[in-house]
């Protein structure tokens, strides 16, 4: 399946920016199931510096800094991914029971286990604690298998939960999520990452984009996608394996990741410093995914 991406962000300043420096997780990265064919990134007014790396957790990061003054800014990229799916739902009863799962991290050297456990650890937005581990126990037999243990906690997390965009912001305690039982795609994602890890798996927050098509009959709005955010958690036989609690499902074909990280803040779209500019700059967001023609069904 191959889609063309495109990620438009305006900023409206109440008064002048007399200089920026900022930093853009807006390239989608390589992974087992995809591979970024191309990506442009353009932006008004034009940088003064532009610069691309791998980061820390080998997302494409691009930086880039405006040194004249401006009222607005705009940054537009648009990519092109093919994304892999052999079709089969896998067996999640059969492999690795979690049981074995702990004991595997406690007493495994390997270099991608000891890299695993860091994403073990508290993070800026996901505080570790015993409250999400009581909310995540009922799902974790240790004598089943792990992957179906992590999607009972999926399913549980989609039935309990409703999706209510009203609710929170990207600051509100995960505490709270779990206590009015509502939020977004990031919440979600958030308390499932958070779960795991009082649970003693590794798991990852994936920011990226989901395909929406529309209904019968009616046709695909222009620009009204947005991003996502789902898991990624640790299984010592098959490497990282991603669910999305928001869908109640293992990320698929119509998945597009972005950029992995310990949560949210390591895969902001963009984040930067800004000098001037007012109080309350006014935002907004446009994403459009869309299957390149030829592209299977």
């Amino acid at each position: 399946m191959r889609y063309r991406i495109k990620h438009i962000t305006r900023y409206n300043y109440a008064a002048r920016v007399t200089r920026c420096y900022n930093l853009a997780n807006v390239i989608p990265r390589d992974t087992a199931r995809q591979r970024c064919l191309s990506n442009r990134i353009t932006l008004s007014p034009l940088p003064s510096t532009t610069h691309k790396r791998s980061d820390y957790f080998g997302n494409k990061a691009f930086h880039f800094e405006i040194q004249k003054a401006h009222s607005e800014l705009s940054i537009t990229a648009v990519s092109e991914v093919e994304v892999s799916d052999n079709g089969n739902a896998p067996n999640l009863d059969l492999g690795i029971s979690y049981r074995e799962a702990l004991e595997y991290f406690s007493n495994a050297s390997k270099p991608e286990i000891l890299e695993a456990r860091e994403f073990l650890l508290s993070s800026p937005l996901i505080e570790t604690t015993p409250v999400l581990a009581d909310y995540a126990r009922p799902s974790f037999d240790p004598e089943r298998s792990l992957k179906s243990c992590v999607a009972d906690l999926t399913q549980r997390i989609f039935n309990e939960f409703k999706y209510d965009p009203h609710f929170s912001t990207i600051a509100t305690p995960l505490a709270d999520v779990l206590k009015h039982k509502k939020g977004v795609c990031q919440d979600f994602a958030h308390l499932q990452v958070g779960c795991l890890r009082a649970m003693g798996i590794p798991a990852k927050y994936v920011s990226g984009y989901i395909e929406t098509l529309p209904r019968p009959g009616e046709e695909k709005l222009v620009g009204a996608d947005a991003t996502h955010a789902w898991i990624a958690f640790f299984c010592p036989e098959e490497g990282w394996v991603e669910f999305d609690p928001t869908n109640n499902s293992m990320a698929g074909h119509q998945h597009i990741v972005t950029a992995f990280g310990r949560d949210y803040f390591d895969v902001t779209p963009l984040r930067g410093v800004i000098f001037g500019g007012g109080a309350g700059p006014a935002l907004n967001v446009s994403v459009d995914v869309s299957r390149v023609a030829g592209s299977q069904t």
